[in-house]
């Protein structure tokens, strides 16, 4: 019994110590703030892969840099961090923004950023 005990508090502490490279919450009933990197992307059928999670976009997604400005779809490549902001449905998570990041953007730096707050 002593054994499975410490297993389990070995198992713990690990889990608490490694570190989270994404983080997702929900603000808004629907709408859901993502940051990952880019898994895969197919821009015939509009879908990219973050998280391990699907994202479309359509027209009205607005694609910006890490400065807030609009850019171009084209930016965005395969293992690019980015900070997604999307409405949830009932079959897909549709991208209403999505913002090109440098890199990871860990708790202390999300004040440079406006758009993660």
């Amino acid at each position: 019994m002593k054994n499975f005990i410490r297993i389990g508090g070995i198992i713990l502490i690990a889990f608490s110590i490694l570190p989270s490279s994404t983080w997702t919450f929900a603000s808004e009933e629907g709408i859901s703030k993502t940051q990952g990197p880019i898994m895969r992307i197919d821009f015939k059928k509009n879908i990219m892969v973050v998280n391990e999670k699907t994202f479309i976009w359509n027209k009205s997604t607005v694609f910006n840099d890490d400065k807030g400005s609009i850019t171009g779809i084209e930016k965005f490549k395969t293992k690019s961090w980015v900070f997604i902001e999307a409405e949830t449905g009932d079959q897909s998570i549709v991208i209403k923004k999505i913002y090109l990041l440098p890199k990871h953007v860990g708790k202390k730096e999300r004040h440079l950023y406006p758009f993660m707050q």
